[in-house]
């Protein structure tokens, strides 16, 4: 069965993804912090279990069971970052790598303006199925205000 198509919530300029960066950056940034310790926390935790059994003898079962439940409401934090920058009309790719796609139109075909937290503005887009390894650089004239194409743009 076919997948359905992807439907953006909303489509950027490259002069709209900059102006929405100090939002996104600032949400951004949280994830990543987020996410990092989540990952640490969670190998840990599985090296601290490895072998164990729950039991009331066991003198870690209560700390283990406190830092399951800490993980699980950070997990809840993470989702809710990640719908704040949905709702922007961003898509998330990253966590820990602050990878952030902004939708976008360029020869009347969807593409995504790719930003990494650390960069200062958006200077890379790549095409939907291309990923982080396939962003280009954006060149004057690639996506006017209107999100069409510029004149100097040919098919890649």
């Amino acid at each position: 069965m076919a997948s359905e198509p992807y439907q953006p919530r909303k489509l950027f300029t490259v002069e709209q993804a900059n102006a929405a960066l100090p939002l996104v950056r600032s949400i951004t940034a949280d994830l990543v912090q987020l996410s990092r310790e989540v990952i640490e926390r969670r190998e840990r935790l599985a090296l601290l279990s490895a072998g164990r059994s729950a039991t009331a003898a066991d003198p870690y079962s209560e700390e283990l069971t406190q830092i399951e439940e800490e993980l699980e409401k950070d997990s809840i934090q993470l989702q809710e970052y990640v719908e704040e920058l949905r709702a922007l009309g961003v898509e998330p790719k990253s966590g820990p790598e602050g990878l952030i796609d902004f939708p976008s139109m360029m020869d009347d075909r969807l593409v995504f303006l790719c930003w990494k937290l650390g960069e200062g503005e958006l200077m890379f887009w790549h095409e939907l199925e291309a990923g982080y390894r396939g962003r280009q650089s954006l060149v004057a004239g690639t996506l006017s205000d209107e999100g069409a194409a510029g004149p100097n743009d040919e098919a890649h």
